[in-house]
């Protein structure tokens, strides 16, 4: 439904489940640490079996990246990336409805030179994140070091966009519509650091293929364009909950070297080869959830 199909009141009943959402993420917020995991690893399981097309969809994505796994392994591995990203959604809870300066003492920041010897250029700053289940908790904490900017992807109801959009506007300096291009490229060239996702599919017009786990992958062409057109370094980081399930890690790379190039195709190479030495770290913390292979090579099959 487009948002001008919407009701003008939000105290519409059509309205109503997204109030609850909104409540269950406040209350979430506030549960005691133990607790929030338990609950976040209880609303993925419910997932796994409750949602079999988010199920097939995950199965489907470990099967073409992870090929050498078998079929036990990989099921283990859909199972503990359900449990992940259902403690997501109370990590982004975290992250939208309390001041990330609670969590400090929990995170550990590594390369944080690179970040700060690609704000000195005085170009500003695009950095490239992932879609790890912890995206906006590590968004929230990421501001305590950084200012940044983020660009986003609006929600299609909107009571849930105003509430995602002004937690962010708290959070970060200024909330980027994804199709917002010149407001990026303006940010960027006013000195910004501007956080930006690129491991979706957004579809053939916009896109090259580029290798992803040994998968043709439609891949934005968005990144070097902006790069390109601001002269900013492209800095990699990734956020991840530790395996203590305790605390975190943000971990800067060094910009991306000889970026962009005279070739789409390489500089999408580039991009994915950081995306994906990232998520084999911990790959049960990824958004398998997406359809990342829905767009095909002329001539091949769909997967899904």
């Amino acid at each position: 439904m487009s948002k001008r199909n919407w009701p003008d009141s939000f105290a519409h009943p059509r309205f109503w489940p997204a109030w609850l959402a909104i409540g269950a993420m406040r209350v979430g917020a506030w549960l005691p640490w133990r607790l929030r995991l338990a609950v976040g690893r209880g609303l993925g399981l419910l997932a796994w079996w409750a949602v079999p097309r988010r199920r097939h969809i995950v199965d489907t994505n470990l099967r073409l990246c992870f090929p050498e796994l078998s079929e036990t392994q990989r099921r283990q591995l859909a199972i503990e990336s359900f449990k992940a990203n259902g403690i997501g959604i109370l990590e982004t809870a975290t992250g939208w409805c309390r001041d990330p300066r609670h969590l400090r003492h929990r995170v550990t920041y590594k390369g944080r030179h690179h970040l700060e010897a690609a704000y000195a250029q005085g170009k500003g700053v695009l950095v490239v994140g992932i879609h790890f289940s912890t995206l906006d908790l590590g968004g929230a904490l990421h501001s305590l070091y950084f200012p940044s900017d983020v660009v986003y992807r609006p929600h299609n109801n909107p009571l849930f966009d105003r509430f995602m959009t002004r937690a962010r506007g708290r959070i970060f300096g200024e909330a980027i519509d994804r199709h917002d291009l010149r407001g990026v490229v303006r940010r960027i060239k006013a000195g910004h650091i501007v956080w930006y996702s690129p491991d979706q599919d957004f579809g053939r017009d916009v896109s090259v293929f580029a290798p992803l786990f040994g998968v043709e992958a439609a891949t934005i062409r968005l990144t070097a364009k902006i790069a390109r057109m601001t002269g900013a370094p492209v800095v990699p980081l990734m956020f991840h909950r530790n395996p203590d399930d305790r605390s975190y890690t943000i971990e800067c790379h060094p910009a991306l070297t000889d970026f962009p190039s005279t070739d789409e195709v390489r500089d999408a190479t580039q991009v994915n080869a950081f995306i994906e030495s990232a998520i084999r770290k911990h790959p049960e913390q990824y958004m398998w959830l997406h359809r990342r292979f829905k767009t095909r090579p002329e001539g091949e099959p769909e997967v899904y």
